[in-house]
């Protein structure tokens, strides 16, 4: 945490930046203490460390949105833009977007609504439906865009480039471009996109206004050909455009306009992860998982947040069906399961949680004995305890239903000090780049998964520190830094240059 800052940042002039960038979560989150005091926390991921490559001297400006009313009231107290002193030197624009529509827009219609789409993890049956709820939802959704768009439109220079990122913000390149036609405009999903049968569970009108808001940009980015062919196929079905081809390059056109189509694989951070992995407090924890886990035994390591995605449920079966049909990993093997809770403010996801926990329990009351715990469970969110579970995996697990990328299976085979072997959902974007080394499973067929569990434990020590090391160099091919600058210079050539 960095000290308290509450004094306003001097005022840009308007329409000035080169570059901009707008994402749900910024750099920085402020806690409000019990004073009235604002206390700054640096942000993490990608996007930070993407937006830090290209310097403050390129005059990026990162607009973002306040999440809480400790970030309210900075945004209230700065100004037009955050101090500095808080943000690592970027120059970034708070938006207080009113909380009710804020929580509308992000909970009831990104995360319930678009999260799921993209997903799959609806349980059709009984959901969704769209009612007259949902269109007051969405007008949220549409009034959070509208300010997103409003704002960018302020800050950018004439013919600047402007990222746009994920779901959240998925009507903004659109309507950015009816306030702002000189600009470059881009987009990139970080999560999957659905297929066109799936995604046309949305209302008609809907599934054509998100697909017209990313066609507004002049590219849209993806994690893997594989969620742009989705793209292309659902702009094709939904709105009839033309999907254009040539060689290996992608684009569709709509409406008289054209939007190319990219595919930026983001890799790990592999110099961060090294060195944060190897500072004292990951020592620390290292040592503690090594006396809970006691000596001799192998371990099976997950972490992930508590997210419907991510499996985390079926992972835990797998491990109990590895212990029922293959005996002699009993008390041999543990399954180190880290399991963060994520938006607790939804009740599908705390009850999630619950079963996680709930099922955990049960396999440590079936199997476990004196010596030998068979699931260490951990719910507290700890990145250093984290960096110490995949520097002693023997096995990685990463077996979500659906994934973006999953930056997990590509962050253990970096920091494991002895190599691990990674079993993965061919589900996850990793698995197009990690695949020939992975042992790749269905993520529903916990038979399946619980048989590359043995096949993992089971595999010769030399291939796999052989197969890790393969894996790590394929994880950083396209590390966050240089995961933006090529964003930037697809979209604007010169831009990226002089990044």
């Amino acid at each position: 945490m960095v000290a308290e800052h509450v004094h306003a940042a001097p005022h840009a002039t308007p329409r000035s930046a080169p570059i901009v960038v707008a994402s749900n979560r910024g750099p920085v989150t402020y806690r409000l203490g019990g004073d009235g005091g604002l206390t700054a926390g640096r942000g993490g991921g990608g996007l930070v460390s993407g937006l830090s490559a290209i310097g403050p001297e390129a005059g990026a400006v990162w607009v973002c949105a306040a999440l809480g009313e400790g970030d309210r009231l900075a945004a209230r107290r700065a100004g037009r833009r955050l101090d500095p002193a808080d943000t690592g030197g970027q120059q970034v624009r708070m938006l207080d977007i009113p909380a009710e529509t804020f929580a509308t827009a992000y909970n009831d219609v990104a995360n319930s609504v678009l999260w799921f789409v993209h997903h799959m993890l609806y349980q059709t049956p009984l959901e969704p439906e769209f009612d007259a709820g949902f269109r007051e939802q969405w007008a949220a959704y549409e009034a959070y865009n509208a300010a997103f768009a409003d704002a960018l439109a302020e800050e950018a220079a004439e013919g600047a480039a402007v990222l746009v990122q994920d779901y959240h913000l998925t009507l903004v390149p659109g309507l950015l471009r009816s306030r702002r036609p000189d600009l470059r405009i881009g987009h990139f999903s970080h999560t999957p996109w659905a297929p066109p049968d799936y995604y046309r569970m949305l209302p008609d009108d809907v599934a054509a206004q998100v697909l017209r808001g990313i066609l507004g940009g002049d590219r849209a980015a993806f994690l893997t050909r594989r969620w742009a062919e989705a793209f292309a196929a659902c702009c094709a079905d939904v709105l009839g455009a033309d999907v254009l081809r040539v060689g290996d390059r992608l684009a569709v056109r709509s409406e008289g306009r054209t939007t190319a189509l990219g595919v930026h694989g983001l890799g790990a951070d592999a110099d961060f992860l090294r060195e944060r992995a190897h500072r004292p407090d990951v020592e620390e924890r290292l040592a503690a998982l090594r006396r809970q886990i006691g000596p001799d035994r192998r371990t099976i390591v997950r972490v992930d947040r508590t997210e419907l995605s991510k499996n985390i449920v079926r992972g835990l079966h797998a491990f109990r069906a590895l212990l029922e049909e293959h005996p002699q990993w009993r008390g041999k093997v543990v399954h180190i399961a880290f399991a963060y809770p994520s938006r607790q403010d939804l009740a599908v996801y705390r009850d999630y949680t619950a079963e996680v926990e709930r099922v955990a329990g049960e396999i440590n009351a079936a199997w476990g004995t004196a010596g030998w715990t068979p699931v260490a469970l951990h719910v507290k969110d700890d990145f250093a305890r984290s960096l110490a579970a995949y520097r002693m995996a023997d096995v990685a697990l990463v077996n979500p239903i659906r994934d973006g990328m999953n930056l997990v299976a590509k962050e253990v085979p970096v920091v494991s000090d002895h190599g691990c072997a990674l079993v993965l959902s061919r589900e996850a974007g990793a698995a197009a780049e990690l695949g020939e080394d992975a042992i790749l499973v269905n993520p529903y067929d916990v038979a399946a998964t619980a048989r590359a569990l043995h096949e993992a434990l089971l595999m010769d020590p030399a291939q796999r520190a052989e197969r890790s090391e393969r894996l790590a160099a394929a994880a950083t091919a396209l590390p966050p830094a240089r995961w933006f600058v090529e964003q930037l210079a697809a979209l604007m050539p010169t831009a990226g240059r002089a990044a």
